[in-house]
C-alpha cells in the first residue's frame, strides 16, 4: 500500500509527470507569448534545461540573514504544490481522493504564498521585501473570490467538498458549467488562477520591470529550481482542477472523451496566456480593488445563484 501511495506521490499524477508535464506547457506559454510578440520563442527543452542547469549552480546565501528560513521556504512551497498536484492529478486521473481534499488544497496553495513571503522576507533585500509585500496583498486580495468560486461546485453538488463526489454529481446530472452559477465562477476562477500564478496581469510580485524579480531575486541554484518547478507545476493541476469541478474532469471511457478533457485543460491554458499577452501590469491597489469589488462580489452572486439552485 505504501509503495502504490509512493508511486503517486513521486512518479504519476505526482513529481516526475506533474514537473515534466508542466514544464512543456510552460514551453507553450513562452511559445505562444513569443509568437504574440512576433518573435520566434525557445526551443523545445529550454525549461528542461534551464531547471537542470540550476540544479547544478551555487546557492548563494545573503550574509546575516536567517539561512534555515531561506532556504527551508522554497523547499516547503515545493511540498505544498506536490501535495496539492497528487490530489488534484489522482481525483482528475485515477477517480481516487480523500475525504474533505478540497478543503486540503485551499490550505497547500495558502502554505505556498506563506513560503514565498516569508522566503522573500528573509533575505534583507529591499526589492525581495517590496515582492513579499506586494505576494501578501495579492494573497488577501484573491483568497477571497478563489475560496467563493469552489464554494459553487460544493454548494451544486449537495454540499461535497470531495472532488470524487463533485465528479459523480456531475457525472449523474451534467456539468456546473452548464448552469448559470457555474459560468459565472468559472470565469472569476480563470481570474484566480491568473492571479495565483502570478501572471500578467497580476505578476505584481516579481514585476521584473520595476522589482528585479521580487520575492526570488536572491534565490539561486537548486532553491531557485525548486520555485520555478513549483511554478511549472502548477500549470497542471490549476487549469485541472477547474475543469475537474465545473468541466466534468477528463473521462478515459473512450478516445473522444479523452480528446476531450484534453481541450477542455487546452483551452483553459490558453485563455491563460492569451490574458497575460493582452493585459498590462495592474497597479497593486488596482488589483485589490478588482477582487473585492468585482471578482468577488460575482463570485458571491454565483454562490447566491448556486444556492437557489439556478
Amino acid at each position: 500500500m505504501i509503495f502504490k501511495y509512493l508511486f503517486y506521490l513521486l512518479i504519476f499524477p505526482g513529481f516526475l509527470f506533474a514537473s515534466i508535464f508542466g514544464m512543456i506547457v510552460g514551453w507553450v506559454d513562452r511559445k505562444v507569448s513569443a509568437r504574440v510578440q512576433f518573435r520566434v520563442g525557445p526551443p523545445f527543452f529550454q525549461n528542461f534545461l534551464d531547471v537542470f542547469k540550476l540544479w547544478g549552480k551555487e546557492v548563494i546565501l545573503v550574509k546575516n540573514s536567517p539561512y534555515f528560513i531561506f532556504i527551508a521556504a522554497p523547499i516547503i512551497a515545493f511540498a505544498s504544490v506536490l501535495i496539492t498536484s497528487t490530489l488534484v492529478g489522482t481525483a482528475g486521473f485515477l477517480h481516487l481522493g480523500i475525504g474533505g481534499d478540497l478543503i486540503f488544497i485551499i490550505y497547500l496553495m495558502v502554505i505556498y504564498s506563506v513560503a514565498l513571503i516569508l522566503g522573500a522576507s528573509s533575505t534583507g533585500n529591499i526589492y525581495s521585501s517590496i515582492g513579499a509585500g506586494r505576494e501578501m496583498k495579492l494573497l488577501l486580495a484573491d483568497e477571497l473570490a478563489f475560496i467563493l468560486v469552489i464554494l459553487v461546485p460544493i454548494i451544486k453538488s449537495g454540499y461535497k467538498i470531495n472532488l470524487i463526489d463533485i465528479l459523480n454529481f456531475q457525472h449523474a446530472n451534467g456539468m456546473i458549467i452548464g448552469s448559470a452559477s457555474g459560468i459565472i465562477a468559472f470565469i472569476v476562477g480563470i481570474i484566480c488562477l491568473q492571479a495565483k500564478m502570478a501572471m500578467q496581469p497580476f505578476d505584481i510580485p516579481e514585476a521584473e520591470t520595476e522589482i528585479v524579480g521580487g520575492p526570488l531575486m536572491e534565490y539561486s541554484g537548486p532553491l531557485l529550481a525548486f520555485w520555478q518547478l513549483a511554478h511549472f507545476m502548477m500549470y497542471v493541476f490549476l487549469p485541472l482542477l477547474l475543469v475537474i469541478l465545473f468541466w466534468g474532469g477528463i473521462s478515459f471511457s473512450s478516445v473522444g472523451s479523452i480528446i476531450a478533457g484534453i481541450l477542455k485543460y487546452l483551452l483553459i491554458v490558453v485563455l491563460m496566456i492569451l490574458m497575460k499577452n493582452t493585459n498590462p501590469r495592474l497597479r497593486t491597489d488596482t488589483a485589490i480593488g478588482f477582487f473585492w469589488k468585482i471578482a468577488s462580489p460575482l463570485a458571491l452572486v454565483a454562490v447566491i445563484l448556486a444556492i437557489l439552485g439556478v
